[in-house]
């Protein structure tokens, strides 16, 4: 399947969470934002009202992490995150689930743990997408993982932080799709740098596409020739 230039930039979360990123670094993305339309921008909460000013006249809308990147806060700092985040101008939350609550098989722990930062995020009209850290589990608690997310209201489930062990595969996203179901988002991220490595996660399922490279990748889908060559 082809897509346009501006279909691509759709699906993309335009993403920088590197921990030495500035003031000028954080401008900057919101800029190219601005100029492609991505999807959203995701950033560290420290930077959420900046984005929230840069975007105020742009349709792009402004997404931060939460219990990021490990996933083993509280449930109450993570509700106190998404609050925080919700009063400076979030508008997507994406949450790293208890990957050891999971492990452990504490599955009521960790559906607890979405079902308060969905309930609090819903409130304001903020969507939440669920990172299992996919590299971090076997199958079946990927499964478990999705189902609990779905269980739980979430809007999302995605695959990585971009700081575990591996990011995406076609493989985990296909998984997940298969787990929710047709209804539900499924967001790939973590080393997603190409045009091929965008498009393979969309057909594979993935409706929103987490990326750094993201400027990278639009601008290679102008060119036809690599448009034919990731198809």
């Amino acid at each position: 399947m082809s897509y346009s230039a501006p279909s691509i930039a759709s699906f993309i979360d335009h993403t920088l969470l590197r921990p030495e990123a500035t003031r000028a670094d954080i401008l900057q993305l919101c800029r190219e934002a601005r100029d492609y339309n991505f999807a959203s921008v995701c950033v560290n909460p420290y930077w959420v009202p900046l984005v929230a000013a840069e975007l105020t006249a742009s349709s792009v809308k402004v997404g931060t992490v939460v219990g990021f990147p490990l996933g083993a806060t509280s449930t109450a700092a993570k509700v106190a995150e998404t609050e925080i985040a919700l009063a400076a101008g979030a508008q997507e939350i994406d949450m790293v689930q208890n990957v050891g609550a999971l492990r452990g098989g504490d599955l009521g722990a960790v559906e607890q743990d979405i079902a308060a930062v969905v309930k609090v995020a819903h409130s304001q009209g903020a969507i939440v997408k669920v990172i299992l850290e996919t590299a971090l589990l076997d199958n079946d608690q990927k499964t478990a993982a999705c189902m609990l997310a779905k269980v739980a209201g979430a809007d999302f489930v995605k695959t990585s932080t971009g700081f575990g062990p591996s990011g995406a595969t076609v493989n985990d996203v296909e998984l997940m799709r298969r787990a929710v179901g047709p209804a539900m988002g499924v967001k790939a991220s973590g080393g997603i740098r190409t045009l091929e490595d965008l498009t393979k996660m969309l057909a594979a399922g993935a409706t929103r596409i987490g990326a750094s490279a993201s400027v990278k990748i639009v601008e290679a889908s102008r060119a036809p020739w690599k448009m034919e060559s990731a198809t």
